[in-house]
Formats: C-alpha cells, sequence, structure tokens
C-alpha cells in the first residue's frame, strides 16, 4: 500500500516539555526527532508531508464536525450523530481530513 500524503499534528514538543509528568515521557520518545525523520523520508521518496494544527483534534467529530468536549481520561468519543469511535482514531481521523484540506481535497 503507498501513502503519498503523511498528515501529522503540529505538536509544540518544547512546551509539553514543560509538563513535568509529560517530560520524560516525550524525551525518551523522541518526539523531536520523529517529526524531522518523517519528514525527511517522505522527501526522499517524493511524498507529502503536511503538520496540521492540533486544535480540537480529539474532540471534534470526524463524522459530524461538531466539538464534542470530553476529558482525557474519557477514551471513547461519542456524538449525538451516533459516531462512537476510540478517541484517538478519532482524533486520527481529523488529522488526516486536515491535512488533506490544505489541498482542496474533502472526505
Amino acid at each position: 500500500k503507498h501513502n503519498d500524503i503523511i498528515c501529522v499534528e503540529d505538536l509544540q514538543v518544547k512546551n509539553m516539555m514543560k509538563n513535568h509528568k509529560l517530560a520524560k515521557s516525550i524525551a525518551n520518545v523522541g518526539w523531536g526527532m520523529l517529526d524531522k525523520y518523517l519528514k525527511y523520508k517522505a522527501e526522499r521518496e517524493g511524498k507529502i508531508f503536511i503538520k496540521v494544527n492540533p486544535a480540537y483534534t480529539s474532540q471534534r467529530c470526524s463524522g459530524c464536525g461538531r466539538i464534542v468536549e470530553k476529558d482525557l481520561s474519557v477514551r471513547v468519543h461519542k456524538c449525538e450523530c451516533g459516531l462512537e469511535i476510540d478517541r484517538d482514531v478519532n482524533a486520527a481521523i481529523n488529522v488526516l481530513y486536515e491535512g488533506l484540506g490544505q489541498f482542496g481535497i474533502t472526505a
């Protein structure tokens, strides 16, 4: 399977490191390096690498666009439109939609 566009959240790693609870995990993962490496590999293969604004990606319903506020402890996205999906999957779909939207492509 070939993927021509890679979309990721434009996370501000430096700001995330200010949260002492997250700092060690983020540092261990090498978050900043992952972005750089993905971008390098994508460009080397002639693919498109897009960073999108992470605001509301896990709260916006990927089915209808409605904002469904929830605490981080809530792992399932449930919307009035009937969509019930894992919170992270919902966010990933929204990141993809946002990235494709930058090219005028709508889902």
